[in-house]
């Protein structure tokens, strides 16, 4: 291993040093948060004078209930009686109110309701109003059958509570905001395993191409090329990984009291906590980036190593992208039904098991054993994958010329 922290330090630095890194670190997040925030902004700057309405209630029992979910969402309301409208619409033209909604007979029987203003008050106020209005009528119609927090629960649609009959099978709550979090982990997963692992090949090949390895494998063997080279690229994704975490906590910290603020009807902080994984689902994250990123790692440097030209790597490079498609094409179904016979032995996988798995443990309904033991072939099958790899990169990193055939490879391994 003599040689191994120097190889380490290099690809660590070069590309830590590189403007895409800073760009991709630090300027990308800013971006992507940028096209969702400003949109908000934007419209509500647009829509901050329709924020403040008259309610003109001529069924004389909604405005008690609808007045309060308006301003809760963030609007400004005024109680106008029946007859007002034509005060009420000099007042709108003249910029002093942003319009006035109706509540007439029918809000309470269909929940129609009637906006009049200088300009409309945006999708996003458009659906305030209408929710606002339709919980009211209904908990009206409901009487005291129904108390508020029952009622905003059913139209949320609900929750269901799951118990599984098998050892090890707790409960669980399945909820939207869960099954939007799980499921962009599992991208993100992806995303970042594919790039690093990636950018190893690419590192392999640059040096193979510009004969620069013939200089390196004089000082040091090729199996700690082929480890400095992995474990220095992967530190880079750790690093930019842990810089987009500081990012995440950065913004719900400093930037969520801001977009409630501005935008309290499209920021539900309950929502976004929901979204959040837990510390045990965090801790399955980094363990399955580490072992998805060395196991794939390991085969990109080979296919690094085995070609000549970069036509030759993105040609060879296809039946290891397949590995990483293939569970993300299954990845509904299997979150959808996460004990299936299909799930379960596709996420023992060690190819599919960073993907897959996640998503399994993501739900919460599947036994810890599983969890354990999809984590022991992972790092088993990285120990096999390195071994193999580590074989071809011996011979393959000093061949040139015609990319080899299976038979040659298996050669390789034999032999090297």
């Amino acid at each position: 291993m003599n040689g191994l922290k120097p190889i380490i330090r290099r690809e660590y630095l070069q590309r830590v040093r590189s403007k895409w890194f800073l760009v991709g670190t630090f300027v990308a997040p800013v971006f992507f948060v940028g096209l969702m925030v400003v949109p908000w902004l934007y419209a509500s700057s647009k829509e901050k004078a329709v924020k403040t309405v008259a309610l003109v209630d001529e069924t004389g029992i909604l405005y008690e209930l609808v007045a309060p979910r308006l301003e809760e969402a963030g609007f400004s309301v005024r109680q106008a009686a029946p007859g007002t409208e034509d005060v009420l619409r000099v007042q709108a033209l003249e910029g002093d109110l942003g319009g006035y909604v109706v509540l007439g007979s029918d809000a309470l029987s269909r929940g129609r309701v009637v906006f009049v203003g200088p300009e409309g008050p945006g999708l996003i106020g458009s659906m305030t109003i209408r929710s606002a209005v339709a919980q009211s009528a209904l908990e009206v119609r409901l009487g005291d059958s129904a108390s508020r927090e029952d009622l905003e629960a059913l139209l949320a649609g609900g929750m269901m509570e799951v118990s599984l009959l098998q050892e090890g099978g707790g409960g669980t709550k399945e909820d939207e905001p869960q099954f939007i979090g799980v499921f962009a982990g599992t991208m993100l997963l992806y995303m970042v395993i594919l790039l690093y692992a990636v950018a190893v090949m690419r590192a392999t090949l640059e040096e193979k191409t510009g004969r620069i390895v013939e200089i390196l494998v004089s000082s040091v063997r090729p199996g700690t090329l082929m480890l400095g080279k992995v474990l220095g690229v992967g530190s880079v994704g750790l690093t930019q990984l842990a810089v987009w975490v500081a990012f995440g906590i950065v913004m719900l910290t400093l930037g969520l009291p801001a977009l409630v603020a501005a935008r309290p009807e499209m920021a539900d902080p309950a929502f976004i906590a929901g979204a959040l994984p837990g510390p045990g689902l965090a801790a399955l994250f980094i363990a399955l980036f580490l072992g998805g990123y060395f196991l794939y790692a390991a085969v990109y440097a080979a296919v690094g190593a085995m070609c000549s030209t970069e036509e030759e790597a993105q040609q060879a490079q296809f039946p290891v992208v397949m590995l990483l498609v293939v569970p993300v094409i299954f990845l509904m179904p299997i979150m959808e039904n996460p004990n299936s016979t299909t799930a379960v032995v596709a996420s023992f996988v060690p190819f599919f098991t960073p993907i897959l798995m996640y998503a399994r443990a993501g739900t919460g309904l599947i036994p810890l054993w599983q969890v354990l033991a999809s984590l022991s072939l992972l790092y088993g099958a990285v120990l096999v994958v390195a071994w193999v790899a580590g074989r071809i990169y011996r011979v393959g990193i000093l061949m040139q010329g015609k990319r080899p055939t299976l038979p040659e490879l298996w050669r390789w391994v034999r032999e090297a």
